[in-house]
């Protein structure tokens, strides 16, 4: 049987049935093909690049690590170094001061400049001073430039303070590495005054105090600070000049309660002994508040005592607060470690003890505690409220069996003529039976790893009246325990 010319004709069952077999083993047979070419070239070992990174997809990937059981993947790249913590090495200082002032000035230098500790930075002076006036183990004397150019026309102000805003500028173009990290940082702290905060700005930490940009930062300000400066010459200090830099750079404040302006008059004590959980970085104005320790023969004295002492021996647990209980003699003991201890007859709730009483007076003396920027309490009227104070008489390092630890000892200190009156309480009299307090704490320079929370104080032994002699309290302080906190007990 013919076909008629042009295929027109009719197509046998034989041949259809032939053209759907063709149909149907052609694509087998070039995926047989295909499959049997992958074998052969996934089974011949090959030579793996230089740099074993994975740049396949994951498909891709399952693919190798199933056809070949003799190879592996290469390993993953380590994970990034975690970068190294900010320390003393970190920290370029640059200390602001003028010629006139430096015999002064450099006495409280001497103190906490340690040249064989890995401090490094510069004193600006505003013109040169003799050789013989820079002694050996203070930080090196630079003049800075000249500011004549820069437009300045606050009234009450100085010109000085151009020259101080760029000290940070300054510092930078001499190539030491600062403060790193990494990210752009301005920190320090506001005013204690209110009145201050306001005039000048809460946003701006102020210049007596210190403050600390990191290096990122310090980059960023030296390209732009003197044209910044010259466009705010109305402003009155450095610091107002620096922040309004930091204004147009839109890094606002990073608040550090440990700097401390010291905008207050009169004793210290009151600020001190409830400082904040926070370590303590500077203090100001300590030419016109009374000395740190009372009885001292100078201001610096007193600031080299408290150096020499509890900084030496645990820098991060300077003046830092514990509150406890005297169960027995019914006393609040709240112990501000390397400075006071202070031990109120009754009960005070640690809310209290924790909030400054007033023995200070505001920056404005016209203005009343009102216009302080943070809590106060007013000073105890009845005399039988009033806490004993122990001022920090001596320090030294110690081995006990839990390894190494410091003593401080605190010694009573009145007034000239301080006589308390006879109090018709049921409870001792701390000033009659107490005349020194001794404090063990282990030093703990991990202190501000851990998020912030005040130690643990906890009376060991106390006086229990009588004519026995002993008229010391040892108080332990320490981190602690998941169990203890300063329980208020009124019974």
């Amino acid at each position: 049987m013919k076909a008629a010319a042009g295929g027109g004709g009719k197509e046998t069952t034989a041949t259809s049935l032939l053209r759907c077999a063709v149909l149907l083993l052609l694509p087998l047979t070039v995926i047989y093909i295909f499959y049997a070419i992958h074998v052969i070239l996934s089974s011949t070992p090959s030579c793996p690049p230089a740099d074993p990174v994975i740049t396949v997809t994951a498909a891709s990937a399952v693919s190798h690590l199933t056809s070949s059981s003799n190879r592996t993947l290469p390993s993953p790249p380590p994970p990034p170094a975690v970068p190294a913590a900010t320390t003393l090495q970190h920290v370029v200082f640059g200390i602001a001061a003028s010629a006139r002032l430096w015999e002064k000035r450099k006495e409280y230098i001497k103190i906490w400049w340690r040249p064989g500790g890995g401090m490094r930075g510069f004193v600006w002076l505003d013109r040169p001073v003799r050789g013989s006036d820079v002694p050996e183990g203070l930080p090196p004397v630079k003049v800075s430039s000249d500011t004549s150019s820069f437009p300045y026309t606050h009234r009450r102000g100085h010109r000085s303070a151009i020259r101080i805003s760029r000290i940070v500028s300054e510092t930078f173009r001499l190539g030491s590495p600062t403060l790193d990290h990494r990210q752009p940082y301005y920190v320090g702290s506001p005013s204690e005054s209110h009145l201050q905060n306001i005039y000048f700005s809460y946003g701006m930490a102020f210049g007596g105090g210190g403050f600390a940009i990191s290096r990122p930062l310090a980059a960023r300000l030296e390209r732009m600070q003197d044209a910044c400066i010259r466009r705010y010459p109305w402003l009155y200090g450095s610091d107002d000049r620096v922040q309004a830099c930091m204004a147009e750079l839109g890094v606002p404040l990073t608040r550090h309660p440990g700097f401390h302006q010291c905008d207050v008059y009169g004793d210290l004590l009151g600020l001190l002994a409830a400082h904040p959980v926070a370590p303590l970085v500077t203090l100001h104005h300590l030419d016109v508040v009374r000395p740190l320790f009372p009885g001292a023969r100078s201001r610096p004295a007193a600031v080299r005592r408290l150096f020499e002492g509890p900084v030496m021996l645990d820098s991060a647990g300077t003046m830092q607060q514990s509150i406890c209980y005297d169960a027995a003699n019914r006393w609040t003991v709240s112990v501000a470690w390397g400075f006071v201890v202070m031990v109120a007859r009754g009960v005070v709730a640690p809310r209290e003890m924790e909030t400054p009483p007033r023995t200070f007076l505001n920056w404005y003396r016209r203005a009343d505690y009102k216009a302080h920027a943070f809590n106060t309490r007013p000073l105890a009227r009845n005399p039988c409220e009033r806490p004993v104070l122990y001022y920090l008489a001596s320090a030294r390092r110690a081995v006990a069996r839990g390894g190494e630890t410091t003593v401080t000892r605190y010694q009573r200190w009145r007034r000239r003529n301080d006589v308390r009156p006879a109090c018709r309480w049921k409870i001792a009299d701390p000033d009659a039976l107490l005349d020194s307090v001794i404090v063990i704490k282990k030093p703990d320079p991990s202190l501000w790893d851990r998020s912030p929370m005040r130690n643990c104080c906890r009376v060991l032994s106390s006086p229990k009246g009588g004519d026995d002699g002993n008229k010391t309290m040892t108080v332990d302080v320490g981190v602690c325990e998941d169990w203890e906190f300063s329980q208020v007990n009124s019974t």
